[in-house]
């Protein structure tokens, strides 16, 4: 019998904490890649790629994560799958910690969570029909070859893909949308509750990353999905998230609601970023840097706040103490800069409610 029902219910017998409990918590996420050297390989520094980050996702939402290139987003993406090992930090899936005695094991975790990469064409194997491709991991848990090839044609059927005319194709001979098409279905092949997108439509032609963000959408609502969708691309990143999260060196600096972030923005680097995009209207273009200066080296970033080398309202606090991310709920728009900190110490942080003018 064909497996047909790919949708997550609200009574799946894997929601543990019903719909209140976030469906992910991340505490304190951290990973240095160390740097060795000399005769003896010995380690010379680390680079800091994921430096005791911590967010939420919520059942059902869309969790968007921006930021420049080398800020750290791939590295979560891959500590969230466990494709490396994290430092430091805590992972809770649905009320679980990821890998402990008493919680959920890793292998139990990737069951429920899945992922699609950004090169499309290396995510699959060349010498495997697609439809193979995506039967692969129901086999490999157990379900039989001619149960699972009938379920991986259904899937090409969900993504828009003919079975008939793709199932016996190989890699080579589709185009990248249409690898990605496939890379998701084998995503749901394994009926996640969460996907996480790393890059999954940053390779694609406009028109078909716009299909392809549709076709996300519509499978979110009609089978119940939850998303953590990265991306450079701030554009895709309003229209799909429900929240978004901005990481620059390492560092969450700040995370709301997609609509009050976008029209808001609290951090300097998020105002720069939002400036950085290119204008529609020839008459109104940016002709300087929204933001001066290069990344600093995430071997040996700035003390304080790591943006300060960069950011035009910097004081002499900033270099001297770390900004804390205060979030105390989901829906609270948060940042990580001691302009939000009334008791900072620097000049232009926000008065307390009675003191405004």
């Amino acid at each position: 019998m064909v497996m047909t029902d790919f949708a997550v219910s609200e009574n799946d017998d894997r929601d543990r904490g019903g719909p209140a409990q976030p469906l992910l918590t991340v505490n304190g996420l951290k990973k240095h890649f160390a740097i060795r050297g000399g005769v003896l390989g010995r380690v010379k520094a680390h680079v800091r790629a994921v430096d005791g980050i911590s967010f939420t996702v919520r059942k059902g939402e869309t969790l968007g994560i921006v930021g420049e290139s080398g800020c750290g987003k791939s590295t979560v993406a891959r500590l969230l799958m466990r494709l490396i090992p994290p430092d430091a930090g805590e992972q809770i899936f649905d009320g679980e910690a990821v890998g402990e005695p008493r919680g959920i094991t890793v292998a139990e975790m990737r069951r429920q969570v899945q992922m699609v990469f950004q090169d499309s064409a290396s995510s699959l194997n060349p010498r495997m029909p697609v439809q193979n491709s995506i039967a692969f991991g129901p086999i490999a848990f157990g379900a039989k070859e001619a149960e699972a090839i009938g379920m991986a044609r259904e899937l090409l059927v969900k993504v828009g893909l003919n079975p008939a005319l793709f199932g016996g194709r190989y890699p080579h001979e589709l185009s990248g949308g249409q690898k990605q098409r496939v890379n998701i279905a084998r995503a749901l092949a394994m009926k996640p509750r969460m996907i996480i997108l790393d890059e999954a439509v940053s390779a694609l032609d406009k028109s078909i990353e716009a299909q392809v963000l549709n076709l996300l959408q519509a499978l979110k609502r009609d089978l119940n999905l939850t998303y953590v969708f990265i991306s450079h691309d701030l554009g895709v990143v309003r229209w799909i998230s429900d929240r978004v999260m901005v990481m620059y060196l390492g560092e969450v600096v700040e995370i709301g609601p997609a609509d009050q972030l976008y029209n808001n923005p609290k951090h300097p680097y998020t105002r720069a970023l939002l400036a950085s995009r290119p204008a529609l209207d020839p008459d109104h273009r940016r002709e300087e840097a929204p933001v001066s200066g290069d990344p600093p080296n995430p071997i040996n970033p700035p003390s304080g706040c790591r943006f300060h080398t960069r950011c035009p309202n910097a004081e002499a606090v900033c270099s001297l103490k770390a900004p804390v991310l205060m979030q105390h709920d989901a829906d609270t728009h948060a940042a990580a800069c001691h302009m939000e900190d009334p008791t900072s110490g620097h000049t232009q942080a926000v008065r307390p409610q009675g003191m405004q003018h």
